[in-house]
């Protein structure tokens, strides 16, 4: 039984959530309070009984204090990365999200130590993970369909 569970799935997703600002596309990235300090955006578990994008949004408010009012999720942009997290396999999904209120404060939980908008370029370097920088660029390629 052990084993068993040791093998299933770990399921998670987020949102990239970007502000159009005078520079251009802006990424909301958090920094982990973790020792990695690693960067991206706001993600987490998925609880039983909810799906993905109620996952999404659960997250998003706990851990950077948005609300589902404050974004709007794009429609036509998911992006999905597979690895594998303490020898069990991890699938998480992330959709495009546009701040829609842009006076609403980015407020971190204890699970963060530090927040930044930023343009692809350094969004990218932040997250560094090969996965996680392929989705940003996927969704920047989107976005600048989508915004044009």
């Amino acid at each position: 039984m052990c084993q068993n569970n040791m093998n299933r799935e770990v399921r998670a997703a987020g949102l990239i959530i970007f502000r159009r600002a005078t520079s251009g596309v802006e990424y909301l990235l958090l920094q982990s309070s973790r020792k990695e300090r690693h960067w991206t955006p706001p993600k987490g578990h998925v609880d039983p009984g909810e799906n993905e994008l109620q996952a999404a949004f659960r997250e998003t408010e706990e851990e950077a204090g948005l609300q589902e009012e404050d974004i709007g999720v794009i429609e036509g942009f998911e992006s999905v990365l597979k690895y594998t997290v303490n020898n069990r396999p991890k699938t998480v999904v992330y959709w495009a999200a546009e701040l829609k209120n842009t006076t609403a404060p980015v407020v971190l939980s204890d699970e963060h130590v530090d927040f930044r908008w930023a343009g692809l370029a350094e969004a990218c370097a932040l997250a560094a993970f090969p996965e996680m920088v392929s989705s940003l660029q996927k969704c920047d390629t989107f976005l600048q369909d989508y915004l044009s």
